[in-house]
């Protein structure tokens, strides 16, 4: 059946028994595909017969279909002729995981963030009634219908009763929501609307708040008959109002492994065996995995710390501090702005909460981050999972403007661990702030070993320094680039340049021994995972200006633009963030910089020691900085080249070539 079906006007001419084969189809097809490459499975199985029926109900894309969140739409996608793609799901060049205008002229908007559509529905009702293109109910098929599908988790996001709020209030402009409520967003529904629906399913002609809204309601039907499906949806297309089709799905529907998981229905996988959901290679220890384990701890330790996530406890590592502590980890759906404001409040209660997010979603929460948190001088820690460059889920996930967005908060201070042992120590340091917004943001990757430091200045970690050498570049990695930048000195070092590494491990503010340190040295280079713009190395180089250094800074990150999907290690080295970037950029700059003898530099003024921060021991046979010298007027000599071309290792182990050029 699939291969008789190109496109959406394929579906038409189907009787029921091919339809039902259809579905099965696809069914195994989804299993199939998404278990050999990864993907959001068990949301996408349960919307088999509910895509096929919105397809035969409604002509895409002269109606407009909007899947909200967009993880829902690979049946979608499969539908409208775009099935081939699935074997480069998510990966660089190939198929987006989530609905692209990009790749079809189906795919309207692109919301991998939740509870957007109705706002989004509610935008073209308005825009397509001025233009005299809106249905009306009278079967015109010159006119277009709006169809917003929205699961029953995006209906705990505040923006989708906003929207809702509009659609509703508005009679003269007919959309049809279709709610496909399957009782889920990864774990259960939680809150008002849960019970609600609940009471629904049970009792369909009881009094309830859509047709008090003003909706008309169809439903609940069940979303696994094409036909009752198909019905309900043409006839809500006829009322000629706003209505609301509630559609009952199955999440994971159709493999047993799916169906069995209690957790999320496998919401997303990995790749995983198709005939029992296991993953295939044993999975090593993430950052997720190892922040879990430490706020359990914490939580043993303190009994005034408490957790809140938006309908995420799982997915960000809170599995096992709900379990010891269920009390204490308050769920509040897909509600990123509640969340923040609510902790506010907790954390007026003498409370101190973790808020945990994935780092693209806190965007949505800044005015609360702003105005409710650091405004009220209220000690919140927020966790950021994924951030900086998260792989295949493309540009709508990546966690790029953490930082640039944190960073004009006042009295926010923003850590970034580079391996396990930093997690550890910093995320106890931020729980002991009670008066500030506190931040650890680390990316979605394999943990990798502890680096040490030789010695911990002022709080900044020493992670490199060369021996012997003159006191050439101060290379600031944030968090995880920390292991590029050591790469990066060592080949730096074979070059004669003498290279210094440090981690200040709370990379925003700015602290004030780094401006020190940067006058020791002829250039810094400042490398980080994400934007470039107004992050650590924008701060950096304003500080340095602000304490009149006349070294250069360079800051290296990401560009200000969204990046395609792919894996992390690809999208950085196609970023300019690899071993070779730094190596070229160090270069580029030394060539291109001041001379500065070393006499010629201030001396160090004391600074205090940061609170409650051990120092660690001096590794022996390590130069430290204050104790290198060379003679007055004298700088290290670089190739008499406009342009260094070195082989250098990745972190993969590849040799590649880097070329010295201009571009930070």
């Amino acid at each position: 059946m699939l291969e008789r079906v190109k496109g959406p006007e394929d579906l038409a001419g189907l009787d029921t028994a091919e339809l039902t084969a259809l579905a099965a189809e696809i069914r195994g097809f989804l299993i199939e595909k998404v278990c050999a490459v990864g993907g959001h499975l068990g949301v996408n199985l349960g919307v088999v017969e509910l895509t096929i029926a919105l397809h035969r109900a409604f002509r895409s894309p002269h109606d407009v279909l909007l899947f909200d969140t967009g993880h829902q739409s690979y049946v979608h996608k499969i539908l409208t002729g775009r099935g081939a793609g699935f074997d480069v799901l998510r990966r660089n060049g190939g198929l987006s995981g989530y609905p692209s205008r990009s790749e079809s002229a189906h795919d309207w908007i692109e919301n991998s963030h939740a509870s957007t559509a109705l706002s989004y529905a509610d935008g073209l009702a308005k825009a397509f009634q001025l233009r005299g293109e809106l249905s009306d109910g009278s079967g015109d098929p010159a006119r277009r219908h709006i169809v917003p599908v929205i699961g029953d988790g995006a209906m705990t996001g505040g923006l989708a009763w906003e929207g809702l709020n509009n659609l509703a209030g508005a009679a003269d402009r007919p959309v049809v929501i279709v709610l496909n409520d399957n009782g889920r967003a990864y774990a259960p529904t939680i809150g008002g609307i849960a019970t609600h629906l609940g009471g629904l399913r049970a009792e369909p002609r009881a009094q309830h708040l859509f047709t008090d809204l003003g909706l008309a309601y169809v439903g609940p039907v069940d979303g696994h008959d094409i036909a009752a499906t198909e019905q309900a949806l043409r006839a809500a297309a006829a009322l000629g109002k706003p209505a609301l089709v509630h559609v009952l799905t199955t999440k994971g529907r159709g493999f047993e492994p799916a169906e069995c998981d209690e957790a999320d229905r496998m919401h997303a996988v990995g790749v995983v065996d198709p005939h029992t959901g296991a993953p295939i290679k044993p999975p090593k220890k993430s950052w997720t995995e190892v922040f879990g384990e430490q706020m359990s701890a914490i939580g043993a330790e303190r009994s005034d710390v408490v957790c809140v996530s938006a309908a995420m406890v799982l997915p960000v590592g809170l599995g096992e501090f709900a379990r010891r502590f269920p009390e204490r980890v308050f769920d509040v759906g897909i509600a990123e702005q509640h969340a923040v404001c609510s902790s506010a409040g907790l954390a007026a209660g003498g409370l101190h909460p973790v808020v945990c997010v994935y780092s693209t979603f806190l965007n949505r929460a800044f005015d609360q981050v702003v105005m409710d948190v650091a405004l009220h001088k209220a000690g919140v820690t927020f966790v950021l999972d994924r951030a900086g460059v998260t792989g295949p889920d493309g540009a709508s996930h990546h966690g790029m403007w953490d930082s640039a967005i944190l960073s004009v908060v006042p009295g926010l201070r923003l850590a970034a661990p580079r391996d396990p042992a930093r997690l550890a120590e910093l995320l106890r340091e931020a729980v002991a702030v009670d008066d500030a917004p506190t931040v650890i943001r680390f990316p979605k990757a394999v943990a990798g070993p502890d680096i040490e430091a030789h010695t911990r200045m002022n709080g900044v970690d020493i992670l490199y320094r060369a021996a012997g050498r003159p006191l050439d570049v101060l290379i600031v990695a944030a968090g995880v680039t920390a292991s590029t930048c050591l790469a990066a000195a060592e080949e730096l070092d074979r070059l004669g340049i003498g290279t210094t590494v440090v981690d200040p491990r709370w990379i925003l503010p700015v602290n004030p021994h780094l401006t020190h340190l940067a006058d020791r040295h002829r250039l810094v280079v400042t490398v980080e995972d994400s934007v470039r713009s107004a992050g650590m190395g924008t701060a950096l180089a304003q500080a340095c200006a602000d304490a009149e250094s006349t070294t250069p800074v360079r800051v290296m990150g990401l560009p200000q633009e969204f990046l395609a999907a792919g894996g992390r290690e690809e999208i950085l080295e196609g970023a300019g963030m690899g071993v070779g970037d730094v190596v070229a950029t160090v270069v580029d700059g030394l060539q291109a910089g001041p001379r500065i003898a070393l006499e010629a530099v201030p001396e160090l003024l004391e600074i205090p020691e940061v609170s409650q921060v051990a120092e660690t021991a001096q590794i022996p046979g390590t130069a430290p900085i204050s104790d290198v010298t060379q003679p007055p007027g004298t700088t290290t000599q670089l190739p008499e080249t406009t342009q260094l071309i070195t082989t250098v290792r990745t972190t993969n182990g590849e040799a590649r070539q880097a070329r010295s050029s201009p571009r930070h």
